[in-house]
C-alpha cells in the first residue's frame, strides 16, 4: 500500500505534517471514510494550539475506526514466493 504525507501551517502558523495517509483508488469500498476522517482530523488539528508538529493518520484511523475495517484497510499482503 501506498502512502503519503501532508504539510500545512496551522491557525498559529505552525509547520505541521501528518504522515501514514493511504493512497486509495476512487473504486476502494475505504475511499469514502478516509476522505471524510482525514478532513475530520486536519480539521481538527488546524484549531488546536499544540506544539505537535508530527502526526499519524494511521494512528488516529486506529483510535476512531472498527477494528475490523482497520485491519482489512491496512492488511499486508502476502509476498508470493518471498519477492
Amino acid at each position: 500500500m501506498l502512502f503519503k504525507s501532508l504539510e500545512f501551517k496551522n491557525a498559529v502558523g505552525q509547520k505541521v505534517k501528518v504522515m501514514d495517509i493511504p493512497v486509495l483508488e476512487e473504486d476502494n469500498r475505504y475511499f469514502f471514510i478516509i476522505q471524510v476522517r482525514l478532513q475530520k482530523f486536519i480539521r481538527l488539528i488546524y484549531s488546536e494550539k499544540s506544539l505537535r508538529r508530527n502526526y499519524s493518520f494511521r494512528e488516529y484511523l486506529k483510535k476512531v475506526l472498527r477494528w475490523p475495517d482497520y485491519e482489512q484497510l491496512f492488511k499486508s499482503q502476502e509476498l508470493k514466493n518471498n519477492a
